[in-house]
């Protein structure tokens, strides 16, 4: 996969629950395109839900949907089926981020492909990163509050990524969102400066 590909391309990256979306969403006002890579892995769960139901059961198929959060408990606990998932999908995520990469890369403007496990696999020579910090005990704090479960199974979710602090070290450049949103706003208009 050629560099160029990518050239414009900004990786935005973080832990679950720091805060992409909204940060997505605050780029999307200021008219950035932005690729999800989380987005394209639903629908094509929902594509592929026969080799789900094949693959793990059909009591995680309703309706020809995926029933993700019923999946993600065998997934996020068991090593082997998140292989066998990510064996799955990971490389049809890739192509149609390829696809909507060559689309915006015709516009010779920045813009930002979504990918939560950016450091941790690596399948993208994207040039620039930038990772949406939130410290850990404000990280767990938000999960538990948003998917409503335990301080230990917010843990257990944390851990499927690499450390926060890790990736922060990592990154061209961070966002903090440790603060509020006016916070979080400033941040994100700094970034535009920064790229621009």
């Amino acid at each position: 996969m050629s560099n160029d590909l990518f050239k414009n391309a900004i990786a935005l990256t973080g832990g679950i629950s720091t805060g992409k979306s909204t940060v997505c969403n605050l780029f999307k006002l200021h008219g950035f395109l932005i690729i999800d890579a989380d987005e394209i892995a639903h629908k094509l769960l929902d594509e592929n839900s026969n080799k789900i139901a094949e693959m793990f059961g059909s009591q995680y198929v309703q309706n020809g949907k995926v029933l993700r959060k019923e999946l993600g408990k065998i997934i996020f606990t068991n090593e082997e089926n998140k292989e066998n998932l990510e064996a799955l999908l990971h490389p049809l995520i890739k192509d149609e981020i390829v696809k909507r990469s060559r689309l915006f890369e015709s516009q010779d403007k920045p813009y930002f492909i979504d990918i939560p496990l950016f450091f941790e696999k690596m399948h993208y020579p994207i040039p620039r990163s930038l990772v949406i910090y939130t410290p850990k005990d404000l990280q767990v704090q938000r999960l538990m509050k948003r998917d409503n479960i335990s301080e230990e199974e917010a843990l257990i979710k944390i851990s499927n990524q690499w450390d926060i602090e890790k990736k922060k070290e990592l990154a061209d450049m961070v966002i903090d969102n440790s603060k509020d949103l006016k916070n979080l706003q400033n941040e994100v208009e700094r970034i535009i400066e920064e790229i621009i």
